[in-house]
């Protein structure tokens, strides 16, 4: 699936299943909300901090396709093209970036 075949399919399903987006800022605040729960699982399992136990059975991907899906969501109702952005911020990082990371002496 592309990039704009996900925004199709997210803009379809808010406008049948779901009714309506949620406001710009409802949506902002989902995604927040959605984030920290993939860094709380991230957390757990490649952190220091320990299950509990209504983490253990949470799945990676899913908390990242939530997150995914809320962004969608945002790009959709704001008018955001996700394909075209990501190509602009990837030229953007090659311009930019393009020495920037050889000589972090972090990185070796």
């Amino acid at each position: 699936m592309t990039i704009e075949q996900a925004q199709q399919l997210v803009d379809k399903w808010i406008n049948t299943v779901g009714v309506r987006y949620f406001n710009e800022l409802t949506n902002m605040a989902i995604l927040t909300e959605e984030v920290g729960e993939l860094a709380r699982l991230i957390a757990r399992k490649y952190g220091e901090q320990s299950f509990k136990e209504s983490d253990k059975n949470r799945d990676l991907g899913d908390e990242m396709a939530d997150v995914l899906w809320v962004l969608i969501c945002l790009a959709n109702q704001t008018g955001v093209d996700l394909t075209k952005a990501l190509e602009k911020n990837l030229e953007k990082k090659n311009i930019r970036d393009k020495d920037r990371h050889k000589g972090n002496e972090k990185l070796r």
